[in-house]
């Protein structure tokens, strides 16, 4: 099932379960902690008084009384003390459990905070980082939809590196609509720069983006000498209107869904590996295999591009039979396109910088 990163209030999330991170006495104090309380009623406050204290590191549950969802599970995150005293590990077990005790309660979807990433003083990309690893962990083997709720985009795990690179790709290969000008809203950096490929990436952005097309034919005067130089079609060449209706279909490409069967089979790929991989639902890939007019979004169509670790070519193969191509002139497509040129088909840390960007995120 598919992991979603998203900015949103936690207590308007319609969800089974959504968790609450807390302290070991369960006192409310935390901002997040304290708005789910007020939204679940004075019955909640009762619930919490009467389950005691919680360890760092483990789980509680209670019913969600007047939040729109079935249950709030309360977890301890750890203190921050410099990450010598196994704060992730007690970190990766608040997810751990939490969503242990989700599935025993028969729960489908789950949304978490970024726990310990307030208060306690968990530095914010340490936390995000620590909390995808141990949701994807429990994903591989476990099917369920999770929401990580972040409270603003600059909460990130992308390491301060790649953050730059990207952002120095965008701003060099981002052609907006004028031509082939880059961005005035993109951050500038100096020209001719070299990338890890040895590539001055200015020259490259300037004479890989067309000139805008007239949006009228342009009329002219043939010469008659002109239709001399031109070959003409073998004799035995049919015309089209010599071709049947069934010659024309037999003539028909492949389509999206068939070229995505087999790409999965050349990949020695089961269809869990492959759904999971693109961070589809379960039910939702089971429903598309059986379509074979499925016409996905785009964003679907890049995760399995991705969960295939389909090259660049490929992708663009792939995009053309469901209707779509990667554009220089969108923010989307360039970060797609940055990730897929370096072989990086993690779609965790491409949805992060997709998040990071303001920009919709692959999977279904």
């Amino acid at each position: 099932m598919p992991l979603h990163i998203l900015r949103n209030d936690i207590t308007k999330m319609q969800v089974d379960v959504i968790v609450s991170a807390t302290d070991m006495s369960l006192s409310g104090s935390g901002g997040a902690e304290a708005a789910i309380r007020k939204a679940a009623g004075p019955a909640f406050e009762k619930a919490v008084r009467e389950l005691g204290d919680c360890r760092p590191g483990t789980v509680k549950i209670t019913p969600g009384f007047d939040l729109p969802c079935r249950y709030v599970i309360h977890t301890a995150g750890p203190v921050w003390h410099g990450g010598f005293f196994g704060e992730r590990r007690i970190l990766a077990s608040c997810y751990k459990n939490a969503l242990s005790l989700a599935a025993e309660y028969k729960c489908s979807s789950v949304a978490f905070p970024v726990i310990s990433s307030g208060s306690c003083g968990y530095p914010r990309e340490k936390a995000l980082d620590a909390a995808v690893i141990a949701i994807r962990s429990f994903l591989d083997h476990n099917d369920l939809t999770v929401y990580l709720v972040l409270f603003d985009r600059e909460t990130s795990s992308l390491g301060r590196n790649l953050a730059e690179d990207l952002q120095e790709y965008i701003d060099d290969n981002y052609a907006d609509s004028n031509g082939g000008r880059r961005s005035s809203l993109l951050r500038r950096r100096s020209p001719l720069k070299e990338d890890d490929s040895g590539i001055f990436c200015e020259e490259e952005a300037i004479h890989s983006v067309l000139p805008p097309q007239p949006s009228f034919v342009e009329k002219r005067s043939i010469s008659p000498g002109l239709f001399s130089s031109m070959a003409a079609p073998a004799p035995s060449a049919r015309t089209a209107h010599e071709f049947s209706l069934d010659d024309l279909v037999s003539q028909i490409d492949e389509s999206f869904q068939q070229m995505r069967l087999r790409k999965i089979d050349e990949a020695g790929m089961t269809d869990a590996e492959c759904y999971k991989k693109a961070n589809v639902d379960r039910k939702l890939f089971s429903k598309i295999r059986k379509d074979v007019h499925y016409k996905p979004s785009k964003p679907t169509a890049i995760a399995f591009a991705v969960a295939l670790e389909l090259d660049l070519p490929e992708t663009e193969d792939l995009l053309q039979k469901a209707g779509f191509a990667l554009s220089r002139s969108s923010m989307f497509d360039l970060i797609i396109r940055y990730f897929i040129e370096r072989s990086c088909y993690d779609i965790y840390e491409i949805n992060e910088a997709l998040y990071r960007f303001d920009q919709s995120l692959l999977g279904a």
